[in-house]
């Protein structure tokens, strides 16, 4: 599914249509979930310009010069500006198109498009979408926001990795950004989120930053160095290890089971 680096590119994308102005909007029923009607989104949108982009975790946002409008993807969802796509492909997608996947979209003008691709009907758009349910942006997080997000005042807590895929305590970590982080970092995903030691917490932090930069780089969520050994019976690329798997936070998990503790 499009994780935030994948949503980061797609907001890019995005960037070219500043200043157009919106001629036309649709979206079927899937992408309309979350408002009164299908209509709702073709009226609101209309004539409105695009005065700029933004992001919070995997929600896209789009400025105009009257209301916000926000595009989540779910797990198959890809931005196209005509025939240009934010991404390539993704990892789990489908790597093909049809036009029957298109699901919501804004027609400019000047006659560009900007659309909502999803196969699996879980994306939406939305108008003036609410922020206040999602953490802070995990691309931009600071390390007082990350002392945050590991902060439990009970217990040990979640196991780190549904704790890390909480969208309200912090946005856009997805499945393959969380093992890759922890991966890098040591630490085994079923642990309490509690149980790290100062010395772990700043070898996540290390290698959140690190994960988000080096990722972004070779080109979204599935480059990671641990996806190499990311199958039933795959083996560590770091140290040669039997990688292990389980469910975590709804989510299948895999980590070293050597240098992982």
């Amino acid at each position: 599914m499009p994780e935030i680096l994948e949503v980061e590119s797609y907001r890019m994308l995005a960037e070219r249509v500043i200043g157009a102005r919106i001629s036309r909007g649709f979206s079927d029923q899937y992408a309309a979930k979350k408002l009164p009607s299908t209509s709702f989104w073709s009226r609101s949108v209309k004539g409105l310009t695009i005065t700029g982009t933004d992001r919070r975790g995997k929600l896209m946002l789009l400025d105009t010069d009257g209301m916000r409008l926000g595009m989540r993807f779910g797990m198959t969802g890809v931005l196209l500006l005509d025939s240009d796509a934010g991404i390539d492909g993704l990892f789990y997608g489908p790597h093909t198109y049809r036009s029957s996947w298109i699901r919501a979209g804004i027609e400019f003008e000047d006659g560009r498009k900007l659309v909502l691709h999803d196969p699996r009907r879980l994306g939406r758009v939305e108008v003036e979408p609410d922020l206040s349910e999602l953490g802070p942006d995990a691309l931009r997080i600071k390390r007082k926001e990350f002392d945050q997000v590991l902060r439990i005042n009970r217990g040990d807590g979640p196991a780190l990795k549904a704790r890390l895929l909480d969208q309200s305590v912090v946005a856009g970590v997805g499945n393959l950004l969380g093992d890759e982080m922890m991966f890098r970092a040591g630490i085994d995903p079923r642990r309490g989120t509690a149980t790290l030691t100062l010395v772990e917490r700043d070898d996540l932090f290390k290698a959140w930053t690190q994960t988000m930069k080096t990722l972004q780089r070779r080109g979204g969520s599935h480059t990671g160095d641990h996806m190499e050994g990311r199958f039933p019976g795959g083996l560590c690329p770091r140290d040669g290890g039997e990688m292990r798997s389980a469910t975590i936070g709804g989510r299948t998990t895999y980590w070293c089971s050597v240098h992982q503790h």
